[in-house]
């Protein structure tokens, strides 16, 4: 009985999950934003748009460039590599990255991360129609580089020699 009583007490004191355990992983800009119906593709006009995706490495969060309120967060269900073919190319090169899927509200969401873009392919429930987000990688932003990157004194500067005429 005791043991049980331990147990739990350790569970309901046991730290809770929090944002601040996601840690930033790169920033995309959106570079196309389309949807397909049949056999008809619409592309969707949008404002450039910046994502900050962190990860907990069992799950990733992608966030709305300021602001915190327009995040979805996908459960990591591959992590050996997704598949990439080059334009004009046959052959399929594997790369470093992950899948992931997100389903709420009735719509499926799956993610393809890797280093240099990420790929969202939504599928509503009830709708012929599958949404198709793309972006890029993009330079970090003032936030994240801030807290990564660390000051290094310089080398004090060495006169040169005067040069002979």
């Amino acid at each position: 009985m005791i043991r049980i009583l331990t147990v739990l007490i350790g569970l309901a004191l046991a730290p809770v999950p929090s944002a601040a355990e996601f840690r930033h992983f790169a920033n995309f800009s959106l570079k196309s934003h389309f949807k397909i119906t049949g056999d008809r593709v619409t592309p969707i006009p949008m404002k450039p748009i910046l994502f900050d995706v962190s990860t907990d490495g069992v799950r990733v969060r992608i966030t709305a460039a300021g602001d915190n309120e327009a995040r979805t967060t996908f459960e990591i269900y591959r992590s050996d590599g997704v598949g990439r073919q080059r334009s004009g190319e046959t052959t399929l090169d594997v790369i470093a990255g992950i899948q992931a899927m997100s389903t709420s509200g009735g719509v499926l969401r799956h993610l393809r991360l890797t280093r240099e873009s990420l790929t969202i392919t939504t599928f509503p429930g009830v709708s012929d129609q599958t949404i198709i987000t793309h972006a890029v990688a993009a330079a970090p932003s003032p936030l994240a580089t801030a807290t990564t990157t660390k000051t290094v004194p310089s080398a004090p500067s060495v006169p040169s020699a005067p040069h002979a005429p």
